[in-house]
């Protein structure tokens, strides 16, 4: 992505910064229209210079000029909304970095819930997934300073730094009685945005960690690589988008249009006429017919909910899960000059039959709840069957069938994915019902 001069605008639509990671951003647009707001008030503007005077004065320590003023400017933004915000030099640059998919940090996309620092999802393949972090931690401790009262850049500051060193995490999760208390080492953060692979023959499995420039030709790629395994077209796809915080919104644009090919995929509506914008899904459709079961859950949010519900208002595809993060606010970050910036929260978008999920999220036409199952080993001791019987006549046309054998893969992967396992069943009904 290319960033101009002090007119560029890239509209945003990812959650606040995750550990050393932006999430978010979409439209590039050059923007000279006038400030719409007809003056100052003045008896504020004087109430501010009487602070800053008292605070020069009085304070037990010297402060300069250009400190308050940036405390100042950052309390205006985070007065407003959890996801406006002020980016100095380091977070506007890390900004850039974040949406090619590569930053330092710990790999947790995080926001700000009652003073305290919520864990939006885990990113796939990273030290926050590898020690067990989940979607919904409130993270109470970072060391030994206590996240009470911090605004969500001074506590994603204390969890950055450079890759080999570690940070401990005192966290609080719904369900256990004592606070976890978890050491994640810093590391490079490589994201794979697309991954693929084959639940069975015919059945492709796609995933999505988040949306990044390249995630609709990675897509794309993605599906051409599981037609050319599975030797064919395929019969059915899970698309999986649980813990996708989002991302960039012409990538939610292009790989919902991979799935729909015609309408409105997402309206983008703000105060000003900049800010009103509608995208259209393309007639070109590479999986067109193939029956689709999307994943989502609690983690699932911004650009994933315009996938999401894009795709349950076409009816294109059967949503399985929980019920997403609720983020249908736009951030529109603008360049201030000096290498700083800021994050605006601009418009709301809404799916194509006029949905607002801001605060509400996408709920699944299938909900399921967080299970662990565990597969009954056979001890040989089932209900007897015909073949069971002494004399039993053989099948004219098969023979006389073997006695079941090991357990099938899906009972593996109901073991290890629950919600996975159920999809997979979900586009096999899907499929059958399509056949006839």
């Amino acid at each position: 992505m290319k960033f101009s001069s002090r007119n560029l605008v890239v509209l945003m639509i990812g959650l606040a910064l995750g550990v050393s990671l932006a999430v978010g951003s979409g439209v590039l647009a050059n923007r000279a229209t006038a400030p719409s707001y007809t003056g100052l008030p003045l008896n504020e503007v004087r109430a501010l210079s009487e602070v800053f005077g008292k605070i020069k004065e009085n304070y037990v320590e010297e402060v300069d000029d250009a400190t308050l003023l940036e405390n100042a400017i950052r309390g205006m933004l985070t007065g407003l909304d959890p996801h406006s915000s002020y980016l100095d030099r380091e977070a506007f640059q890390e900004l850039r970095v974040g949406t090619t998919g590569e930053f330092g940090g710990l790999g947790i996309v995080v926001g700000l819930e009652d003073g305290f620092v919520k864990v939006v999802s885990p990113i796939d393949d990273t030290p926050a997934q590898r020690a067990g972090i989940k979607a919904g931690d409130l993270i109470v401790r970072l060391d030994d300073t206590p996240v009470k009262g911090m605004t969500l850049d001074d506590a994603v500051k204390l969890m950055r730094g450079k890759p080999g060193t570690s940070i401990t995490l005192l966290i609080v999760r719904e369900g256990v009685e004592k606070p976890i208390s978890v050491t994640l080492v810093r590391d490079r953060i490589h994201v794979k945005s697309v991954k693929q692979r084959m639940l069975e023959a015919g059945y492709g499995y796609v995933r999505i960690t988040q949306f990044q420039e390249r995630t609709g030709a990675e897509l794309k790629a993605a599906i051409r690589k599981l037609e050319k395994e599975n030797g064919a077209s395929l019969r059915g796809l899970v698309l999986d988008l649980r813990n996708n915080p989002g991302g960039l919104l012409d990538a939610a644009v292009e790989v919902a249009d991979v799935f729909v090919d015609s309408g409105v995929i997402v309206t983008v509506q703000g105060r000003t006429e900049d800010n009103h914008l509608k995208h259209q899904a393309s007639p070109a459709v590479l999986v067109d017919g193939v029956p689709l079961v999307v994943l989502v859950n609690g983690g699932s949010a911004s650009a994933s909910e315009i996938v999401a519900g894009a795709l349950q208002d076409h009816k294109r595809g059967v949503i399985i899960g929980k019920q997403t993060f609720g983020k249908g606010s736009v951030q529109t970050v603008v360049p201030l000059g000096n290498g700083t910036a800021l994050k605006l929260t601009t418009a709301r978008y809404y799916t194509p039959s006029g949905r607002s999920i801001q605060a509400k999220g996408i709920v699944p036409d299938i909900a399921l709840q967080d299970l662990k199952v565990n597969v009954r080993q056979d001890d040989g001791l089932g209900p007897i069957k015909e073949r069971d019987l002494a004399g039993h006549l053989e099948n004219a046309e098969e023979g006389d069938p073997q006695a079941p054998g090991s357990p099938q893969p899906e009972g593996s992967l109901a073991e290890t994915d629950y919600f996975l396992y159920e999809a997979l069943n979900v586009l096999k009904g899907l499929t059958l019902i399509s056949a006839r």
